[in-house]
């Protein structure tokens, strides 16, 4: 009788009306694993992309008569929780959809996931949860005081007053301008989630803001204030939506297990129709550095710029390839390796296929560089892109070593060959080379923003100098094009190639897996493909194939004229 009965819960499932289900606790991946050990770990967590296409899918299936979402804390930054709620509302614009959640927030602030979760029709909370709105704190901490207490001296030249990764470590004092981007910058963050409670809930902004400015609020004052539509506890909101579906639990399935039945079949429909137009997806993920990059491991992922050069091409060279999404989530880095992908990306333009950038969390400085070439900008509300500036120097350790008693001596030999050394203090001959350096790359880095952008130099200089944007404030200035997600890079690079939206194929490239990486490619022409390469010979081999397995391998350091000044997330 077990037998039959699991026969029956599987036809049910694979035949039968189905509830999706989207559970932030258990995490969501923002790109596919690219390691065997990465892939392992997400075996339970889905990923953005199956998300995205099992909501598509399931909004005209009708199969699918509704969704739930549990709101949980996941590791996602606020880019990512802004896409995944777009998605939750498109597909709420065919079938019912509701959010619970333990709380939002206990000892701390989820602005942004109350945003999220207001993109469903229903809202419910936890009885013992709170709402609490309590907005964004971002803060500023220069290091110049505890480096001279250890003995260490910055030394940073930066183009231009914005780009504060040189006040971070050589300032004394905030500057003005510094504490002028981080408010905007904050403001705008909040600006744009009271804008989506207040429009997912039929509230007036003040009204929202007014919440923010009581909360942390109890659920039953959540709900006076229209915040929250029922309080109760998950069985309690399971109960209510299978009673209002007419369904029960067996109907119960998670996007992503529903979205690889709907693979399946996209699968098979592109083998029958071998001729489908295909739109590139290709990947910028990481601190851009130059060379071939690292793939991700539990130091992370660069992004090399010859990798992601070779992926351009490939997209170039194929027939079937009508448009390219160039997907980007990088705090730059290496000026020469941007620049190696802005020229890319021009020549995919050059070729006739479309290219559309689409930023993720952070798209700024190198990021922004690599984007800038694109047709159109895709960028989402709360985005950290621009800064288009220029920064570099060193940190002197010549003090530390007296510190630690510690006997040093540099050897030279060529008249340059301590500029960079951490043992030497700049000359005035030195900060002489810096400068016309930083000042070149700042012309250069400008100069094609001006020309890709269809801006003036001065209106260009207006929102350069190193400032970094929000997404929304960057569309007002010119400096994207769009707001939105994946689907709308894609609906653009379709529109603009001239292909019916309906019937593209997306595809990765490069379209390898796991093993393929280890195949020697026959010339830079030939694949685009592996990141480890075994014509570095067996000694160099062994470290990247430990990276390739998601077993090792730390970031190097964010390096390069075109690095984000600081590092952090918005949450």
């Amino acid at each position: 009788m077990d037998l039959i009965a699991a026969a029956r819960d599987f036809r049910a499932r694979t035949t039968g009306p189905v509830i999706l289900e989207i559970d932030l606790a258990r995490g969501i991946t923002v790109a596919p694993p690219d390691n065997p050990l990465a892939a392992l770990k997400a075996l339970n967590s889905a990923t953005m992309g199956a998300v995205r296409e099992g909501l598509r899918q399931g909004a005209t299936d009708p199969r699918v008569k509704g969704l739930i979402v549990h709101v949980a804390p996941s590791g996602l930054g606020l880019a990512d929780l802004q896409n995944l709620g777009d998605m939750i509302a498109e597909f709420g614009g065919h079938k019912p959809t509701t959010a619970w959640t333990q709380t939002f927030g206990e000892m701390g602030n989820a602005l942004p996931l109350v945003a999220l979760a207001t993109r469903a029709r229903t809202v419910w909370v936890q009885p013992s949860g709170l709402v609490f709105l309590g907005g964004l704190h971002l803060s500023i901490t220069l290091l110049r005081g505890l480096f001279e207490k250890v003995g260490l001296t910055p030394e940073f030249g930066q183009r231009k007053e914005y780009k504060s990764a040189a006040e971070q470590y050589a300032g004394t004092e905030i500057s003005e301008a510094n504490r002028e981007m981080m408010q905007r910058l904050a403001d705008s963050v909040v600006e744009q989630c009271l804008a989506q409670i207040a429009a997912g809930r039929g509230l007036e902004v003040e009204a929202v803001r007014a919440a923010m400015d009581e909360s942390p609020v109890t659920v039953e004052r959540a709900v006076e204030l229209g915040l929250v539509d029922k309080v109760g506890y998950r069985d309690q909101v399971y109960d209510d939506v299978y009673a209002a579906l007419g369904l029960d639990r067996h109907a119960l399935q998670f996007v992503h297990r529903y979205d690889a039945k709907v693979q399946r079949r996209e699968l098979k429909r592109q083998l029958v129709d071998r001729h489908a137009p295909q739109v590139g997806i290709v990947t910028l993920r990481g601190p851009i550095v130059t060379g071939r990059g690292a793939p991700g491991g539990p130091g992370g992922q660069q992004a090399g710029g010859d990798a992601v050069a070779d992926h351009l091409r490939a997209a170039a060279r194929d027939d079937k390839v009508k448009a390219v999404v160039l997907r980007i989530d990088s705090p730059g880095g290496s000026a020469v390796a941007s620049d190696t992908i802005w020229r890319e990306v021009h020549r995919v333009r050059e070729s006739g296929r479309p290219v559309v950038a689409l930023m993720g969390n952070v798209a700024a400085s190198g990021g922004y560089y690599a984007a800038m070439g694109a047709d159109e900008i895709v960028a989402a509300p709360s985005t950290l892109t621009g800064s288009i500036g220029v920064l570099a120097g060193k940190v002197v350790t010549l003090g530390l070593l007296d510190k630690l008693a510690l006997k040093h001596e540099g050897i030279n030999s060529g008249p340059k060959a301590d500029l960079f050394a951490a043992d030497h203090h700049f000359t005035a001959e030195d900060w002489a080379v810096l400068d016309a350096w930083l000042d070149a790359i700042y012309e250069q880095f400008t100069a094609k923003a001006a020309a890709d952008r269809k801006l003036s130099r001065e209106d260009l200089e207006k929102v350069a100098k190193g400032r970094v944007w929000t997404g929304a404030d960057a569309l007002e200035r010119g400096l994207v094009d769009h707001l939105g997600n994946l689907e709308l890079a894609v609906q653009r690079a379709c529109a603009l190639a001239e292909v019916d939206r309906d019937q593209a194929v997306l595809r990765t490239v490069p379209a390898f897996g796991m093993l393929e990486q280890f195949i020697p490619a026959d010339s830079t022409e030939s694949s685009g493909r592996p990141q480890v390469s075994v014509a570095d010979g067996p000694e160099a081999l062994l470290p990247k194939a430990i990276r390739a397995l998601g077993l090792g391998g730390e970031w190097a350091q964010i390096s390069g004229p075109l690095a984000l000044p600081w590092r952090f997330d918005l949450r």
